[in-house]
């Protein structure tokens, strides 16, 4: 699950000053228990000095070593015992517990070359923090409201709005609560005003929420950063454009609404082509037909889209202006 190195690299901070701010915590508490409890200080100075005594006594060859060994570890047994119960008399539980913020990695984020979970928990909020901000909203699917849809047959479609609407809604949420790398592309076509953005963001923080990485970008927004990594190529934007190849799920909202070009044209070719030859799943929402998009882009990619995705068919009234009317 390869997430994007802006969200590794804040998740890293938020961990780093989490371990930073624990540590900084155990050093003031263990200031205030040798100011209470000076014994305590003396019982650490103490241990500080049995474990030195039992380096020593590793050189040592014989009975002799072993001798000292046992002695140092009665020692130390008895002193840590003796400051457990100077800490329960004297201080509330754990208040001189040093344990590192994750037991697992000690707070590097890491165990060996794998991502440590306390590491990968702090890159899932990331990512639904960013996608969050991205989509404008904190929408879910359990707030999906099918009353906005009509229940009456349409003639135009042979079924009500709702009915089909119900089956899409059904779909999507399927789609993201069993993602998996292998999930296939979904088409979401239809007006405007009909919920295609709403189950975009609703797909994007569920499937986030189970640890994938996910890539939430409207078309504008999507090849103003592949345009910006072309002619002005920066590491900066380098890596904003890499994530689109190797995140996930890559959602892409409002296909069509971008200005049109070659540029366009061609990015939105390669892009298709690299992820569905590498299986990578996509989500795309567009107003835009069959023809239309054959015509504002390429045939090429038109098929690529009708033939290489799950179409999902938006019907209905436009649901904003039902809000607008107090609906």
């Amino acid at each position: 699950m390869a997430y994007s190195l802006e969200v590794v690299k804040r998740a890293r901070a938020r961990l780093a000053q989490a371990k930073e701010d624990r540590e900084s915590e155990n050093r003031q508490h263990l200031t205030e228990a040798y100011a209470r409890v000076p014994r305590i200080r003396e019982i650490d100075m103490e241990l500080r000095r049995t474990m030195a005594t039992a380096a020593q006594a590793a050189f040592l060859q014989g009975s002799d070593g072993r001798e000292l060994l046992e002695q140092v570890r009665i020692q130390n047994l008895e002193l840590q015992q003796e400051r457990a119960i100077l800490a329960r008399e004297n201080f509330e539980e754990g208040f001189l517990d040093e344990s590192p913020i994750c037991d697992n990695c000690g707070g590097s984020g890491y165990v060996g070359s794998n991502m440590c979970e306390c590491l990968r928990e702090l890159c899932r909020q990331e990512q639904k923090k960013e996608i969050s901000i991205l989509s404008g909203s904190k929408d879910s699917f359990s707030q999906f409201r099918l009353d906005y849809y009509p229940d009456r047959i349409d003639p135009q479609i042979g079924a009500s709005p709702r009915v089909i609407m119900e089956r899409n809604f059904q779909n999507c949420r399927r789609y993201a609560l069993t993602f998996t790398p292998n999930s296939g592309n979904l088409l979401f076509v239809g007006g405007t005003g009909l919920g295609k953005t709403y189950l975009s963001a609703c797909i994007a923080r569920a499937v986030a929420d189970r640890g994938y990485s996910v890539v939430y970008e409207t078309a504008n927004h999507l090849f103003g950063k592949l345009e910006q990594a072309k002619f002005n190529s920066t590491e900066e934007t380098r890596r904003e454009a890499e994530k689109f190849n190797t995140c996930d799920l890559l959602i892409i909202d409002d296909l069509g609404t971008e200005m049109p070009g070659q540029f366009v044209t061609a990015a939105l070719y390669s892009l298709l082509n690299d992820r569905i030859l590498a299986g990578k799943p996509m989500v795309i929402s567009t107003n835009l037909n069959v023809d239309e998009m054959s015509r504002r882009y390429s045939p090429q990619i038109a098929s690529r889209l009708h033939g290489g995705f799950q179409r999902l068919t938006f019907v209905g009234e436009d649901i904003r202006i039902l809000k607008n009317r107090g609906l």
